[in-house]
């Protein structure tokens, strides 16, 4: 399975698949009404046998060559792109069907798909009669027609479920027995409108809805006598990484890819048709994470009257099951465990990392090296290619300690005949996916579905297929009482974590409360190199969860702010992210205020070029939000800085207008009417000041 994802991917960067002595070149860019194809020249060789006898009477062959030429599509309509699924020779094109498969949920629904491709299918059947060639070309593509909705209804069965109705699945099964009775295609669809009745009629006669709970809330039919006496202390650090993998690796396994697309879950406001979010998988995983994370800040803070020796201990509990979550190849939770160490409030608690041993400190270190934001995170991306799938992680070889009980522990996997998985961290494909969203539209100049996007995405989905196939190695089963333990801590929010730090250890100028926009870090633990963490924050919007991923980069130094979240109610969050920019494009955050439209709490990323006036950028942002196009006259642009708001002029160029000193480049495009109701509120009530 692991061989086949590979080739698979390998074949997507490629184009086209080739063996070693062919050579596929771009030739040129090729038009037609609603598509636009890249066109390659492909050199194949293969031998020819010629008819003549050589002196021993032996047939011999000559080493012969041709070109062909390959079409790919690179932008089109969308009943181009369907109709590019079947080969003009009928052939099955699988590279580009697992591509559009997995892509196509952007820019089209699944009903409109199916549609498509019952047309084509009913159009090829009735031309098709002109000629015995041509007929046995329709033929041949009919055929593949029906092979692609096979695929299709194996490989994305949830595309289908459309409860209470099943649409597609009734036009289906209507479709193979008018048109194709003698195929299994009626009887599959069939069985699976079927399944997905019983599973509803389950669900609705009060069937358990597994979910994720940030407060204290315990099974009391357990034993609870013995979730009062377990502490963190009494749980082995082995016995503790392997239970967050078990847990880790189950969700990752259950993570629809094109769920991950930065189009699909970033649109937080949409609900699937059966009422859930249309990413729940994504969510699920996020929301483990910042459990992890809030559990390491909790069981850290809590018990104010701990001496810094004994808050050290806890710290360096939580180091060791990095450790052996490194160990493990379970880099979600590694991620979680460094991220929740690397928070202000455990940051700044300076005499409890004065008391941690050397051989921690630098344990530490290297851990959240792993996770730099360097270059693109570049060393957590070369580790995970390197170790995905490998059996074993890597020896750390920097300390002789850990090399030799790494080395101990690889023995004993060897002889006991144990493989590891991989569990990765999500965050970085969310990262690319939203990167690639931004930086590249949608649509071409003409208006046509830009497919090369698609292309670009499927090989981080790819990526994640690959990896997902990893994580089925594991082999735990789940220990009920750790997880009681787990839920029954009490986690808190960002200002409880600060103002329980400070009561530990007070700031030096005395501030006790973390104000609402920012604060300043007054103390840094010795030793430590301030290595930058990437989190994912949650928030809640419409009484359901919703959660962007942001590699957040933070600064544990002094003067640096910190950010409080926009939502109604918040587990945890982080700081600003230092803002992806180079010399000529940079990508923001952007939102949108009016009086009908007024999404602050949901925030999208665009790419901000240096050839951008304000009105373009408005453009951007209404489209990202669904508004038509040549609606900005009725905005304005305002860039949010940690001291307020600034009011872009209606024809700067916004990449040199801006302030770029910002953490983060965040801006808000706001109805003129709304910004005016504002600045006339604002004028009122300094008069009011001035009077009173």
């Amino acid at each position: 399975m692991l061989e086949m994802m590979k080739v698979l991917l390998m074949c997507v960067r490629n184009h086209s698949p080739t063996s070693k002595d062919d050579i596929t070149r771009f030739w040129r860019e090729e038009r037609e009404e609603g598509a636009v194809y890249s066109v390659y020249l492909k050199k194949v060789t293969y031998h020819s046998f010629c008819a003549l006898e050589n002196e021993k009477g032996k047939e011999f062959s000559h080493l012969m060559w041709e070109t062909q030429k390959i079409r790919v599509i690179k932008a089109g309509r969308l009943e181009k792109l369907v109709e590019s699924l079947v080969t003009v020779k009928g052939e099955l094109d699988s590279t580009y069907v697992n591509v559009f498969l997995a892509t196509f949920r952007t820019f089209a629904t699944p009903k409109q798909v199916l549609d498509l491709l019952i047309d084509r299918f009913k159009w090829l059947r009735k031309t098709g009669t002109d000629s015995k060639e041509k007929k046995e070309l329709h033929d041949s593509q009919q055929r593949t027609i029906k092979s692609v909705i096979s695929v299709w209804l194996d490989t994305y069965p949830d595309d289908f479920r459309e409860d209470p109705d099943y649409p597609c699945l009734h036009t289906l099964m209507k479709f193979s027995e008018r048109h194709i009775p003698d195929s299994d295609l009626q009887s599959r669809a069939k069985h699976k409108l079927e399944k997905f009745l019983k599973e509803a009629s389950n669900r609705s006669d009060g069937g358990i809805e597994f979910r994720f709970s940030l407060c204290d809330e315990v099974d009391h039919m357990m034993d609870m006598d013995y979730v009062k006496s377990l502490q963190l202390m009494d749980i082995s650090n082995q016995r503790l990484a392997e239970q967050l993998t078990y847990k880790d690796a189950q969700l990752f396994k259950m993570v629809v890819p094109h769920q991950c697309l930065g189009a699909v879950w970033a649109r937080r406001d949409r609900k699937h048709g059966r009422g859930g979010n249309v990413a729940s998988s994504v969510l699920a995983t996020i929301e483990q994470f910042n459990r992890v994370s809030l559990r390491v800040i909790a069981t850290i803070l809590k018990n104010p009257e701990l001496r810094a020796s004994q808050r050290a201990r806890i710290i360096q509990k939580w180091i060791e099951t990095a450790q052996e979550l490194r160990n493990l190849k379970n880099f979600s939770s590694l991620k979680a465990i460094i991220s929740g160490l690397q928070a202000h409030s455990i940051y700044r608690l300076r005499r409890c990392w004065s008391s941690l041993p050397k051989e921690s400190i630098e344990l530490f270190q290297r851990l959240a090296e792993i996770f730099s934001s360097e270059n693109n995170q570049i060393a957590s991306r070369e580790l995970l290619m390197k170790e995905a799938t490998a059996k074993f992680p890597e020896v750390d070889i920097s300390s002789k300690t850990t090399r030799r009980r790494n080395m101990q522990k690889r023995q004993s996997w060897i002889d006991n005949g144990i493989v590891q998985g991989t569990v990765p961290y999500l965050g970085t494909f969310l990262t690319d996916l939203t990167m690639i969203d931004s930086a590249i539209s949608d649509r071409t100049e003409d208006g046509l579905i830009n497919f090369d996007k698609r292309r670009k995405e499927f090989e981080v989905l790819a990526q994640i297929k690959l990896l997902q196939s990893a994580a089925q190695i594991y082999n735990f089963t789940e220990d009920k009482q750790v997880w009681i333990w787990f839920d029954a801590v009490r986690v808190y929010d960002e200002t409880e974590s600060h103002d329980l730090s400070c009561s530990i250890e007070p700031p030096k100028d005395g501030a006790t409360r973390l104000k609402k926009k920012s604060s300043s870090l007054s103390s840094k633990p010795p030793k430590l190199d301030g290595s930058k963490l990437a989190i994912f924050s949650c928030g809640l919007d419409d009484r359901s969860s919703i959660c962007s991923s942001l590699d957040s980069p933070v600064s544990p130094t002094p003067g640096m702010s910190h950010s409080s979240s926009t939502s109604s109610l918040v587990s945890y969050d982080s700081d600003p992210p230092t803002p992806f920019k180079s010399s000529d494009s940079c990508v923001i955050r952007v939102s949108l205020e009016s009086g009908i439209y007024t999404n602050t709490h949901v925030y999208k990323s665009i790419m901000l070029r240096n050839t951008d006036h304000t009105n373009t950028v408005i453009d951007k942002v209404l489209d990202k939000y669904g508004i038509i196009h040549g609606r900005h006259e009725e905005f304005c642009l305002l860039q949010q800085l940690s001291d307020g708001e600034f009011l872009i002029p209606d024809k700067a160029n916004v990449f040199y207008a801006m302030n770029n000193t910002e953490s983060e480049l965040k801006f808000i495009a706001r109805s003129k009417e709304d910004q005016q109701t504002r600045s006339l509120h604002r004028k009122r009530g300094r008069r009011k000041f001035r009077i009173t």
